[in-house]
C-alpha cells in the first residue's frame, strides 16, 4: 500500500528472502499477474536476463520510502540503487496506475497490522 494515496498496489506479495528465491526471482514465468508484486530482501539491483516480459521496479530503503522507479523494464536489462536494501518487481504499469512517486513510503499489511 502507497501510505501517500492509500492506493493498494499489490493484493499479492510474494518475498524472495534468501540467496536462493532472490536468484529465481520471476523468471521461468510467462507473466506477473494484475495486483501481484514480488518483494526482494535485502537486495539493491535486478536483472531481467532471460525473463519474458517487463516489469516496474521499485527500489526502496530500510523504512519502506522509494528511492529509485524503473518503469517498463525489459528483457536483458540491468537496474539497482547503491541506496536500496529492498526491491519490489511489479507489472508493467503499476507504476502510473497507482501514481508510485520517489519519496512515497510503501506499507505491507497484514490483516490490521502494518509493516515496511
Amino acid at each position: 500500500m502507497n501510505v501517500r494515496t492509500g492506493s493498494v498496489i499489490a493484493e499479492v506479495v510474494e518475498s524472495a528472502l534468501d540467496s536462493k528465491s532472490r536468484r529465481k526471482g520471476l523468471l521461468g514465468r510467462d507473466s506477473l499477474a494484475d495486483s501481484h508484486a514480488l518483494v526482494l530482501a535485502p537486495c539493491g539491483s535486478v536483472h531481467t536476463i532471460g525473463m519474458r516480459f517487463p516489469i516496474d521496479v521499485l527500489f526502496m530503503n530500510a523504512d519502506g520510502s522509494v528511492i529509485k522507479i524503473v518503469e517498463r523494464m525489459g528483457a536483458w536489462r540491468m537496474a539497482g540503487s547503491l541506496q536500496a536494501c529492498i526491491t519490489v518487481e511489479l507489472p508493467t504499469g503499476s507504476v502510473q496506475r497507482h501514481h508510485v512517486l520517489t519519496g512515497d513510503r510503501l506499507s505491507i499489511q497484514s490483516g490490521s497490522s502494518a509493516q515496511t
